[in-house]
């Protein structure tokens, strides 16, 4: 299936019109990438992008997902080894983001896909969150082979991000636009996780 680019730039508008955490989602797409190079934030701006992964669902979470306990988890993180988490995400790169990822999974309730996220909010132009919905939703556009990964690898990420890019590059779009239509489409064609 390929989405034509009125589809594409209308999932975006729905995206942006009818998800609750939008408005906020937007401000933090904005600031905290700066922040994070910057190494001006605190303990809550870290949280946020744990409690945003999570919160995306709406009471609604896949099955095994324990939003609260992963909260929970990272509220208690060491904010120093958070901060050197973040700094390893801000140093990653489309070819090199394996040290981040080790950095950020070794955090009390991060896993890959909430390692994403970190990605994505210190590097938007570069990275897309990945779970099962924008997986699915990436493999039903593309030649992305494979079930989701429960959860990835590097190399799986890796050919999720590719993937990414090319519909970046198909629909003229950036990552984060890709993310905002993988996610729309995800819910239109695919069960929650």
């Amino acid at each position: 299936m390929e989405l034509s680019p009125d589809e594409v730039e209308a999932a975006i508008e729905a995206y942006r019109s009818s998800e609750p955490l939008y408005t906020v989602e937007s401000e933090s797409i904005e600031g905290l990438p700066r922040a994070f190079r910057r190494g001006e934030y605190g303990r809550r701006d870290a949280q946020w992008v744990v409690r945003w992964f999570g919160r995306r669902y709406l009471g609604e979470e896949p099955p095994g997902f324990d939003r609260t306990h992963r909260e929970e988890r990272f509220e208690g993180a060491d904010f120093e080894a958070v901060r050197d988490a973040i700094d390893e995400a801000v140093a990653a790169d489309r070819d090199e983001f394996g040290s981040a990822v080790d950095a950020l999974t070794s955090l009390p309730g991060v896993d890959f896909p909430i390692a994403s996220a970190f990605l994505a909010f210190a590097n938007p132009e570069v990275f897309v969150v990945v779970d099962r919905r924008t997986w699915q939703a990436a493999q039903s556009l593309t030649d992305l082979e494979g079930a989701y990964p429960d959860p990835p690898n590097i190399e799986q990420y890796e050919a999720f991000l590719d993937t990414c890019h090319v519909l970046a590059d198909r629909y003229g779009v950036g990552p984060w636009e890709v993310y905002m239509f993988l996610w729309r489409h995800g819910a239109a064609s695919t069960d929650p996780e």
